[in-house]
């Protein structure tokens, strides 16, 4: 056994060795080591009634952070950098995501994604705006996938805001390209959940049909608490009995399957104008009451007939294989590239520079192109409209999450036709 006076000459000696190294040794050792990731942080309901949705939303994003680093990542000078998606549970509550966005600043992140609920959405601006006013060294980009409330690219506005879906008044408006040619529908309930996106989908609704349609009776109008009903089957007794044809809805998520089944199971028959009757389980709750009543209006769908479409949609199923994780969105694959774009025309990480890029964006993706207006933070891009149906029919070629049903495509919007003016006053960093 070697002495412990041995072990500790030994030691010192190690650590002289050490000391008289040579200095490029460590910078070999530092040039080594991966580069630093861009941090983006997604805040979402990832518990609670909405937590399909928030990890919905995830695989998207995940899959499109993938995708860019895969190419090498974001090519900056200093060498190329990757993405980072990290996630912070909002819990569907707007204090638990101002607490997100703190620990995702703490975190590093500078880039924050968020889209389900306008209302998360426009507290999230209000914060950004007043840190990046505060603390210019932590400033943070809010890219917003899918809170469709008109104020936050109209009277809310803000430089550090993006928008990647088409907000309520546009999507109200696409639903009126079909509404229009509707001759039949006379009597129409409107139903929606009781925050800033869903009133104002109703209101905008009221506006259109009073504009287009003034034959059209409005035989029902309310809101109810979003995220708290677990039983729609007094709502769905009041439409059967208010003699509705079609019910217009803003609803997402469990809100909007439970209504739909419900709806069902009371014997409804007419139509649903939506916005997000096309997954989420709602196909399979609504089954063949649905087909040719159900409408949706999205950016894109799977069912858009060109190869590059199909392309995409086949890319994106071999990635998430299951049923239940069938969920794509063409738009929050154009979000990704559009930053990765912006990052690599500013040049570096800064926000405001980063945020001046995006200003410019214009990106395409299997066909699909979008692009960034700047007096609104407002991205322009097709509309498509599509009706529910059994998958083999024509224009279906594509289920829904294993439901048997998809959405065939009745109407394409061309972006000049769905851009809509904007009331927005931007204050813009000197």
């Amino acid at each position: 056994m070697t002495p412990p006076f041995i072990w500790r000459r030994q030691a010192l000696k190690f650590a002289a060795l050490a000391l008289c190294a040579s200095p490029f040794a460590g910078l070999a050792q530092t040039s080594s080591a991966p580069p630093a990731p861009i941090r983006l942080a997604l805040i979402e309901s990832m518990s609670g009634p909405f937590a399909n949705t928030g990890e919905a939303v995830f695989r998207n994003l995940l899959w499109a952070v993938e995708r860019v680093n895969a190419r090498g990542g974001v090519k900056l000078p200093g060498g190329a950098r990757p993405l980072q998606l990290d996630r912070y549970d909002s819990k569907g509550q707007n204090e638990e995501a101002l607490s997100a966005l703190r620990a995702a600043m703490d975190d590093g992140a500078r880039i924050v994604l968020q889209g389900n609920s306008s209302a998360t959405a426009a507290a999230l601006v209000d914060a950004i705006d007043k840190n990046n006013e505060r603390d210019p060294a932590r400033r943070v980009i809010f890219l917003n996938y899918a809170a469709v409330d008109p104020v936050l690219t109209n009277e809310r506005c803000s430089f550090w805001h993006f928008r990647f879906d088409a907000h309520a008044d546009m999507r109200v408006a696409a639903l009126m390209d079909v509404v229009k040619d509707d001759a039949a529908l006379k009597r129409a309930y409107l139903i929606g959940q009781d925050y800033s996106f869903g009133q104002s989908v109703l209101r905008e609704v009221r506006r259109q049909l009073g504009v287009q349609r003034t034959d059209v009776e409005i035989v029902g109008d309310e809101l109810h608490p979003m995220g708290k009903v677990k039983d729609f089957a007094p709502y769905a007794t009041k439409i059967l009995a208010s003699g509705a044809q079609a019910v217009f809805t803003g609803n997402w998520g469990n809100d909007l399957t439970l209504l739909v089944k419900a709806a069902r199971e009371a014997g409804f028959n007419g139509s649903f104008y939506t916005f997000y009757g096309n997954a989420l389980g709602a196909p399979a709750a609504i089954g063949d009451a649905g087909i040719g009543r159900v409408v949706a209006v999205a950016d894109w769908l799977p069912n858009v007939q060109t190869a590059q479409s199909e392309a995409f949609y086949r890319a994106f199923r071999s990635r998430f294989p299951k049923p239940a994780d069938d969920y794509v969105h063409m738009r929050m694959q154009l979000l990704v590239e559009s930053l990765a774009q912006a990052v690599e025309r500013a040049g570096s990480v800064d926000a405001v520079a980063v945020a001046r890029a995006l200003e410019q964006a214009d990106v395409s993706l299997y066909g699909q192109r979008g692009r960034m207006r700047a007096a609104d933070h407002q991205f322009q891009q097709q509309l498509v409209v599509g009706v529910m149906d059994r998958q083999g029919k024509p224009g279906v070629q594509f289920d829904v999450e294993g439901s048997g049903y998809g959405f065939r495509v009745i109407k394409t919007i061309a972006p000049e036709r769905a851009e809509l003016p904007t009331s927005c006053k931007m204050k813009r960093p000197s």
